[in-house]
């Protein structure tokens, strides 16, 4: 069979592929699951792409999706492709204003929205959309036509002739998507990618699930590169892909559909950690002792089995027996790979997850590279913590003079759309991609991330400060959500600190401490003394001009809504430094 070229040859050759694969995409609806095979996926595909040719939409157009995970994002997305239009993935949580700038930007002629509140803003905004010619929801919401008559426009007019013309005249080096960065800073950018860029990306990454593994979970946003690209993944390899009703459903959408994979980030593995240590507080004495042994020994194992001494394998043959077959049964999922990527990984988490029998493999990049640089991999020495694995084959890595990480190959990306000077200050003259990433390569040639180049600063005496790194260290601790260290041209280093109120909760009920509100919380002087052990313990990791000498403690959960944090759950410092802007000045005075 022939080599996919284009993104939408996986579509079009999922049924040959895998002719015993009678689930392609599933979705949890009412309380009940559906189900769409290769066959179904492909006809309303097709029945997608001829309504939209019938709509006049060209080669070139640009058709957003402003959606949550679903299968019919994947419909969408293919019979868009298929035709030469261009698919504008768009975040569902997004501002007003950035909606006008994204869907003006890209000069978008069709768009289909979910949910009633996206339907809304896109209606506030269309006045000022002077391109945007069609706007379709979902389901039907009376306001706007829906997904239903979209393919009932392409049953009543079918022209497949059309659709094999315009695919045949798609070549692999033409634009597939402008994925718009949510990014911590700035106005948002168009990354145009194309489907050499994607589909490279596949053909490296298909030998690393195993062959055994056929049930795929996402609920990580599939408007994002990195979910994006692990879903063509999936189907590539002809998995069944299940979508989580949502992040609030996934710890029982895990256990309804056993997944053999799924892609995370690691701050829901730290959530998961956290749930299964509390799970010990109230076992008794012998119980507890045992268990929190397991939980020392699964911290301890070394991903590479050849790290492993007999001792250790003799201790993990007993805690396995007596307490991870328990976490795994309470988890759900026949795990294959868990993938972790968009921020680094603590260490223990990653052993603790790989000992349990979730293996872990990070992955490391950007969207404008497709999204992977370098992944874990099955080789020897492909898995270890603290590194992202080797670079992909025919990507190459090097570093600069200042720290900085620079990735050039297929998967660097086409440029920023409608901005050639931005392109050309990120991509120099030999096509080398600045990433903005501080990194390492070890002996080993394994890539190491050891900050943000731009978060970088220095203190009055002159000192630089990594605050990623201390972060990173910081939020190991169980009663800290979220955490971001500044200091610059300042005398040292403080931080605003978010705690995990669900945890502190809990943590009051055990120590008598009545709990009322959060506001009321970050002031009583019980919770702030408890915070400054906290500190003093993790500063103990570092040298005196990086220790943390201030803090203050946020109210407020720090979440996507409040647009602190972005769709892959990384901080916008920038808004941290705005929002509390009173708060930093006062730790500094």
């Amino acid at each position: 069979m022939k080599e996919i070229e284009k993104l939408f040859d996986i579509v079009n050759q999922y049924e040959e592929r895998y002719p015993e694969q009678l689930i392609a995409l599933a979705a949890k609806r009412d309380g009940k699951w559906i189900y769409f095979s290769p066959r179904q996926y492909k006809e309303l595909t097709d029945k997608i792409s001829y309504a939209l040719i019938k709509l006049g939409i060209n080669p070139g157009d640009r058709v957003g999706i402003i959606s949550t995970n679903r299968p019919e994002w994947n419909m969408l997305d293919m019979a868009i492709m298929q035709i030469g239009a261009i698919t504008v993935p768009v975040y569902p949580t997004i501002s007003e204003n950035d909606y006008r700038y994204i869907l003006n930007h890209s000069g978008m002629k069709m768009v289909v929205v979910e949910g009633a509140e996206v339907m809304n803003k896109i209606a506030a905004v269309m006045p000022d959309l002077p391109e945007l010619k069609y706007v379709y929801t979902f389901i039907n919401r009376e306001k706007f036509p829906y997904l239903a008559q979209l393919i009932e426009l392409g049953e009543q007019n079918p022209n497949p002739e059309e659709v094999a013309k315009r695919s045949s005249a798609v070549r692999p080096e033409d634009c597939s998507t402008i994925i718009y960065t949510s990014g911590t800073t700035g106005a948002p950018k168009g990354v145009m990618l194309s489907h050499k860029n994607i589909v490279s990306q596949l053909l490296n990454l298909r030998h690393t699930p195993a062959k055994w593994s056929k049930r795929a979970l996402s609920f990580l946003p599939i408007c994002h590169a990195y979910e994006r690209m692990l879903v063509f993944l999936y189907q590539h390899l002809g998995m069944s892909v299940y979508y989580a009703q949502n992040l609030g459903t996934i710890a029982e959408n895990i256990k309804e559909v056993r997944p053999t994979m799924m892609s995370t980030v690691p701050r829901m593995l730290e959530k998961i950690f956290d749930k299964i240590w509390s799970s010990s507080k109230n076992m008794k004495p012998m119980k507890k002792m045992l268990f929190r042994w397991a939980i020392s020994v699964a911290q301890a194992y070394k991903i590479q089995d050849h790290n492993r001494t007999f001792w250790y394998k003799c201790k993990h043959k007993v805690a396995d027996i007596l307490v991870y077959r328990k976490i795994r049964q309470s988890i759900g999922g026949e795990f294959d790979i868990v993938v972790s990527g968009a921020a680094s990984i603590q260490p223990r988490l990653a052993s603790f997850f790989s000992a349990i029998g979730m293996p872990v493999f990070e992955g490391y990049g950007a969207t404008e590279t497709s999204p992977v640089i370098a992944v874990s991999c099955r080789d020897r020495d492909g898995r270890e913590v603290g590194t992202v694995g080797f670079p992909l084959p025919g990507v190459e890595v090097k570093i600069e003079s200042n720290g900085e990480l620079l990735c050039r190959g297929h998967n660097v990306m086409m440029g920023y759309y409608k901005d050639p000077d931005l392109t050309a200050r990120v991509i120099d003259q030999d096509g080398w991609f600045h990433t903005g990433d501080m990194g390492k390569i070890n002996e080993k040639g394994q890539v190491m991330i050891v900050g943000r180049l731009k978060n970088i600063f220095k203190t009055s005496f002159g000192k630089y400060v990594n605050p990623q790194a201390i972060e990173e260290k910081f939020c190991e601790s169980p009663f800290i959500d979220n955490m971001v260290v500044m200091g610059e041209n300042q005398k040292f280093a403080a931080a605003l600190i978010a705690p995990d109120f669900v945890f502190l909760k809990s943590w009051c009920a055990t120590h008598e401490v009545e709990y009322t509100t959060p506001e009321d919380m970050v002031k009583n002087e019980v919770i702030q003394k408890r915070f400054l052990r906290e500190v003093t313990k993790y500063n103990a990791f570092f040298g005196d001009t990086e220790q943390v000498k201030k803090f203050v403690l946020i109210p407020d959960e720090w979440t996507q809504k409040n647009e602190i944090l972005t769709p892959t759950l990384k901080v916008k410092r920038d808004v941290v430094q705005k929002r509390y802007a009173k708060e930093i000045e006062n730790l500094f005075n």
